[in-house]
């Protein structure tokens, strides 16, 4: 297949501004966004931050133990006959609550910026700076930006380093002759300044005086800064051709180019570590680049839709291309993504460990499981905490928290806590890296996730003995998340999700001769089957009304069968099901990534045309922007378990799913209208 062209043609091309299309370039462990400029000079133009963020780079308002567990108010929830305590929102200790949920947070690294003078010298605004045509070049990695300021063309490239956290910058234009372009960077205050995360996406760029900024090195092209912020700390360093560097503000300082030798080219690095960045010469950085990113489209899966009389098909390859480079930047890293990546802070900055599966269950499906076990190996780093959760609440084995910070603690929330449908994720993650790598040694090395997150889920689960089956809850808040809690009782996929773990652990425990916890299989065999009425099923057993009062969220009970086998299902009911969801859904209330499970569900059961609608949707959460990003609403512009979960239902649909048969591309429509050729992908569980 020609990789190349399938990535090329796809690349985004602006040639306008765009508000909420800010284009990124990063490693999966740091990316930084930019504006039309190829830095981040304008953005009150923009409707989304741009940010500077990383993996390392993390905060505590005031210190790391300002608050801690002891200050949680805990609701107790009636247990079959015992009582369990969640870290609920409270009635008091409202301050240690909300500072529990912001802290730990993501850092906003800082703000790179051009300053452009007119010719009368006077710094110039917006009006002045006229976009003209920027591209990100995906088979290079490379951001082309270029745009005229009173008419006088600047061109800019800019790249990340694949493997430090480096940026270099090339700029062609003979303002730098002219004394007319200057750059510089300045830096926010760390902290939360509101406790609705959606009030604080945007940095705080007051309280000067709670942080510091440092030149620590100097010697004429380049420069090291120190960031100090309560007990948090990390480092910058700038490497320039020539000119000069001066203090410009409390928290900013301003390099003044000069041409080398007439030259109408200038360039610089910007690096930016925890301890001691490392920088290299721009021209090192994009040639790394370039040999990592088409090392990168030239390895794993690639579709092709070109040919197809479907008139959609190019919007699908489009969105599909994007949101590899995507999911490769923001969600390819060593811990689990927050839901926005390193675009910008959501909900506090934290990660949402329910949503990993759709982050990263696309990648070995892509047979790019290298970039899911970064992040799998962050789960062996937080089993003491899982464990210690799972215990102080009477169960066995470790317990997955749903918010988290990079240290894996539990956030009081209203609703994180009732979650439970993060358990099996490392589970099935972990014998996704297996079955695109069988050996030994990944068993050994994931063996312990997978075998506690089992204990915890046969202590978890409760006998009923009038139905004589394993129940779920209450108390749980099924991933349809606008239940209560004290009375959501199986939910389907919960039901399903339970069995599928537990087999899984049995199954690694075969392969590692090691003997099973006998309660694995017993609990797996006797899982309670889905409530459903009226031919369809229903989101859990107490709820009647799903369909009318309750139809908004996402629709889980869907994925029971999809992206599961749905061994607890009866696949017509299921079809009676999706069918009614797709009739009555308030699908401006569901999330990016409920079209992809609607797709994996319509198409294991062997519904193709009704896979391709529900992924075309034409539906604000399902809008992907022209830089990739699937858009939620103001304030949620880039959504990247939406990316996710459409690389999944693509692979699925294309390489197929166990018990799908010997046909080619079963989830695509065989009609004629689609011509789907492939490569490298692997098929779902």
């Amino acid at each position: 297949m020609d990789r190349q062209s399938v990535v090329t043609r796809n690349h985004p091309v602006l040639t306008q501004l765009e508000p909420r299309s800010p284009l990124s370039v990063g490693n999966g462990e740091f990316a930084f966004s930019a504006d039309f400029t190829g830095l981040q000079t304008f953005p009150d133009l923009y409707e989304i931050p741009l940010g500077t963020q990383s993996n390392w780079g993390w905060h505590y308002t005031g210190g790391h133990q300002v608050f801690g567990d002891h200050d949680i108010a805990y609701q107790a929830f009636e247990t079959y006959g015992r009582k369990v305590l969640y870290p609920m929102k409270p009635e008091n200790k409202e301050e240690a609550y909300h500072w529990l949920r912001q802290n730990p947070h993501r850092l906003h690294l800082g703000r790179i910026s051009f300053r452009l003078l007119g010719e009368d010298g006077q710094e110039t605004d917006a009006t002045d700076v006229v976009p003209v045509r920027q591209e990100l070049n995906l088979w290079t990695g490379v951001l082309h930006s270029e745009f005229t300021v009173q008419g006088s063309e600047v061109r800019v490239e800019t790249v990340c380093d694949p493997k430090l956290d480096c940026l270099a910058i090339r700029i062609h234009s003979g303002l730098i002759r002219a004394g007319r372009l200057q750059l510089f960077i300045v830096f926010p205050s760390p902290d939360m300044t509101h406790r609705s995360w959606s009030k604080s996406v945007f940095p705080d760029w007051n309280q000067q005086e709670r942080h510091s900024t440092e030149l620590t090195t100097f010697d004429g092209t380049s420069a090291s800064l120190k960031r100090v912020l309560d007990e948090d700390d990390y480092g910058v360093k700038w490497v320039w051709d020539a000119g000069h560097l001066e203090q410009t503000g409390t928290h900013e300082f301003t390099l003044f180019p000069e041409a080398v030798q007439n030259s109408d080219i200038w360039s610089c690095s910007i690096a930016f570590a925890a301890r001691e960045p490392e920088t290299l010469p721009t021209e090192a950085v994009l040639q790394s680049s370039s040999l990592y990113w088409k090392e990168f489209w030239n390895s794993g899966g690639v579709i092709d839709f070109e040919g197809s009389a479907d008139p959609r098909a190019a919007e699908l390859e489009r969105r599909v291309v994007l949101s590899l480079f995507l999911c490769a930047v923001h969600s390819g890293g060593s811990m689990p993504p927050q839901e926005t990546g390193y675009m910008y802070n959501s909900w506090f900055g934290k990660m949402h460990l329910e949503m990993h599966w759709w982050h990263a269950a696309h990648f070995p499906l892509w047979n790019r499981a290298n970039l899911l076990r970064s992040s799998m190996d962050w789960y062996l780093t937080i089993l003491p905490e899982a464990r210690e959760l799972a215990r102080s609440q009477g169960y066995f084995g470790a317990r997955w928290p749903k918010m988290v910070g990079y240290n894996g603690r539990q956030t009081p929330s209203p609703v994180a806590p009732g979650l439970i449908w993060q358990q099996p994720h490392p589970m099935a993650l972990a014998e996704m890296c297996y079955q695109t790598q069988p050996e030994p040694a990944l068993l050994e090395h994931y063996k312990n996730i997978v075998f506690e997150a089992a204990d915890f889920m046969v202590s978890y689960a409760q006998w009923d003995g009038e139905r004589e089956n394993y129940v779920l809850g209450p108390p749980l808040i099924p991933a349809q998340e606008n239940h209560a809690m004290n009375n959501s009782l199986n939910p389907p996929y919960e039901l399903e999700y339970w069995k599928y773990g537990l087999e899984i652990a049995i199954l690694w425990a075969e392969r590692l001769h090691q003997p099973a916890n006998p309660d694995w299989a017993k609990v797996a065999a006797q899982m309670a089957k889905p409530r459903h009425e009226n031919g369809v099923y229903l989101a859990h057993e107490n709820c009647p009304d799903t369909y009318t009062d309750k139809n908004h969220d996402h629709p889980s009970m869907l994925g029971a069968l999809g992206l599961l086998p749905g061994s607890l299902i009866n696949p017509e009911i299921m079809r009676n099901t999706l069918l009614k969801v797709k009739e009555c859904w308030d699908w401006e209330s569901a999330w990016g990534w409920d079209f992809p499970m609607c797709a994996m569900t319509a198409a294991r059961l062997g519904e193709p045309e009704l896979a391709i609608d529900f992924l075309l949707m034409d539906a604000t959460k399902n809008t992907y922007l022209p830089n990739g990003h699937n858009y939620q609403r103001p304030g949620l512009w880039a959504y990247l378990p939406g990316n996710g979960g459409l690389l999944t239902a693509i692979a699925m649909m294309a390489a197929g799913w166990k018990g799908a048969g010997e046909g080619e591309n079963p989830g695509f429509p065989r009609d004629g209208s689609w011509s789907v050729k492939w490569e490298g992908l692997n098929p779902l569980m």
